[in-house]
């Protein structure tokens, strides 16, 4: 089941961030965003009552009047990796970010595993940010035309503050 996350999840999130990464870095930018009020929203995946995946969407300031949203961080618990939870979460985040207004979602992450969603690299060229010419740097238009022109657009500060 996956659904939108609540603040009893926020202890089970982190844990799970921790896990899937091997360090406790994204659980801290997920605190940092939270605290900052920069979230768009979260979503979780349960099964039997425990959160085994999340992801996170975050506003990004454009320069132009259109909203944007950054993918980061998704995770899945380590047992339950490449089964297609990820997948469902990042197709589920898209369709929500849909619904909430983005014209396009950026996101830096693995080269070989965004494409599948129409993530690319090639998409996010005319975007400038501090992850710009990155091949990890990939954009989703979810409107036509999102990132035809030049776009600048600022993550919030929780990108850049580093690991608490």
């Amino acid at each position: 089941m996956i659904r939108y996350a609540r603040r009893a999840d926020h202890p089970a999130i982190a844990e799970l961030n921790t896990a899937a990464f091997g360090q406790a870095d994204e659980a801290a930018l997920v605190a940092r965003l939270r605290a900052d009020g920069d979230v768009l929203f979260e979503l979780v995946s349960e099964t039997d009552g425990q959160v085994d995946g999340h992801i996170l969407f975050s506003r990004l300031w454009a320069d132009r009047n259109e909203m944007f949203a950054a993918l980061a961080p998704m995770a899945v618990r380590p047992d339950r990796q490449r089964g297609g939870l990820g997948s469902a979460l990042v197709r589920a985040g898209l369709d929500s970010a849909r619904e909430f207004g983005a014209h396009g979602v950026l996101v830096l992450g693995h080269p070989a595993y965004y494409p599948r969603f129409g993530f690319a690299a090639a998409t996010a060229a005319k975007v400038a940010s501090p992850y710009s010419g990155s091949p990890a740097f990939m954009a989703l238009a979810l409107e036509d035309g999102a990132f035809d022109e030049p776009l600048h657009v600022a993550y919030p500060e929780a990108f850049s503050a580093g690991a608490s």
